[in-house]
């Protein structure tokens, strides 16, 4: 059940319109009178592929009330930061294919990337500015700290075969997650909900956020490119222990730990795939990721039944169910 942001099957108002809303907003802001710059921003549109993070502003603003313009300035903005972080990620990586076309990096170099990351950054607070909201820049400014921090901690933990579940699990809420949970958390509270709820849906946010990038790294192991759409087996090349590893490594011994390690440190991918399959590490980081987004539906019980919840619990069902 791959993630769709097709919502007229459940009820509710189609977000097609509120989407392609945020399309506009994302191109009046990065509009630049220097042709060079309006190139690069028309290539890194193509990014933002299935809109996971606008689509949580809506359906969270929806459970609670009515969406307007400040709704689809914060998922704009929210789309801008994720799409800066991807830019970036992309270089860390190198990384040469990103939604089934090059990405900036390989098109131009990392000089640019960096760049055009850092542009989309700035343009992101600048269009938040215009909710006339200093809040909501505070907010987003603190989760895109607490992003870089993430990145930072994962960088610093490159090749370390005693990383442990904690420090993955803290980085990945960091570096992930917690954009995630402040789509939910700002969507609803721009409509009006209890903090009660807010917070609800924040934490609904980041377990789903947990769960989508645990499935990102299965996906990185055992995906397909073709399908996937981005360049796999950079974790393994980047010497990134991912979950499967670290549980792999936390329970084998003997002659199984040597093979694995060996495999590691020569960047095999496919001795380590089969040390990984044979040892059920695959199966556990799966089950990990289904836990995270049963206690994340759990939280959904603080927002209003209806279409809307529908909704974000279907979209929480299909985080660890896609391919791509």
């Amino acid at each position: 059940m791959p993630f769709s942001t097709n919502s007229e099957g459940l009820g509710i108002a189609s977000l097609a319109p509120l989407l392609a809303e945020v399309s506009k907003a994302f191109e009046r802001q990065l509009a630049s009178d220097l042709p060079p710059v309006n190139t690069l921003c028309r290539h890194v549109e193509r990014y933002r592929g299935k809109m996971l993070r606008p689509t949580m502003v809506f359906l969270c603003g929806q459970a609670f009330g009515n969406v307007g313009e400040r709704h689809v300035i914060v998922a704009a903005t929210c789309e801008m930061i994720h799409m800066a972080t991807l830019v970036h990620d992309d270089v860390l990586d190198e990384a040469e294919v990103r939604r089934k076309g090059n990405t900036i990096n390989h098109l131009r170099g990392n000089e640019v990337a960096v760049m055009l990351g850092d542009y989309l950054i700035s343009n992101a607070f600048h269009l938040c500015s215009r909710a006339g909201d200093p809040a909501l820049n505070l907010r987003l400014g603190e989760i895109t700290n607490t992003l870089c921090e993430g990145e930072l901690v994962q960088l610093s933990h490159r090749d370390d075969l005693s990383l442990d579940e904690h420090t993955y699990f803290e980085i990945v809420r960091r570096k992930t997650a917690v954009l995630i949970g402040a789509c939910c958390e700002l969507g609803a509270r721009l409509s009006g909900a209890p903090e009660e709820s807010v917070a609800a849906l924040g934490r609904f946010g980041e377990g789903l956020g947990v769960a989508f990038q645990i499935q990102d790294d299965l996906l990185d192991l055992e995906g397909r490119e073709d399908v996937v759409g981005k360049s796999l087996g950079r974790d393994l090349e980047k010497g990134k222990l991912t979950l499967p590893v670290i549980i792999h490594l936390a329970r084998c011994a003997g002659a199984s730990r040597e093979r694995t390690i060996a495999a590691i440190r020569a960047r095999d991918g496919v001795t380590l795939m089969d040390e990984l399959t044979a040892g059920g590490a695959l199966a556990d980081a799966r089950s990990r990721a289904e836990a995270m987004v049963a206690a994340a539906r759990a939280e959904l019980a603080k927002v209003p039944a209806g279409a809307p919840r529908d909704a974000l619990d279907a979209a929480a069902l299909a985080i660890v169910h896609r391919d791509f």
